[in-house]
């Protein structure tokens, strides 16, 4: 009989997928859904009165987003690269939304645009050089 060698079954890893507290479900969908374009994939609670845990996405990006005491801290970051920056910029302007109005900003590493959510979480969207 073979032993098991866990070096030799290395894992495989994914893309791994930041985690954003949120205190307000109607916020959250607002901002995340309707005003950044992301689509619900999922949602669960452990009961109906439950904080939301939910996964968005939108193209490549994966959001988890949760009501729940412990999961996150707000204020965390998440680095998401995006083509088609400007034209993201501009699709989120016409929008007209009362409390973001994101910029892009030249960067060493490629055009950046900061958007922080309601709960102070900041996405930083990327079109690398």
């Amino acid at each position: 009989m073979r032993s098991f060698d866990p070096l030799s079954q290395p894992p495989k890893f994914a893309m791994p997928v930041p985690i954003f507290r949120i205190f307000d479900e109607a916020l959250a969908r607002s901002f995340y859904i309707d005003f950044l374009g992301f689509r619900v994939k999922w949602e669960h609670r452990f009961a109906p009165n439950k904080p939301l845990y939910a996964e968005i996405a939108r193209g490549g990006a994966v959001l988890h987003l949760s009501g729940h005491h412990g999961d996150a801290s707000p204020g965390a970051a998440a680095y998401l690269p995006v083509e088609g920056l400007s034209a993201f910029r501009d699709s989120l302007h016409a929008k007209r939304h009362p409390n973001a109005r994101p910029e892009i900003e030249t960067r060493p590493w490629g055009d950046e645009m900061i958007v922080i959510d309601p709960f102070s979480n900041r996405l930083r969207f990327c079109e690398e050089r």
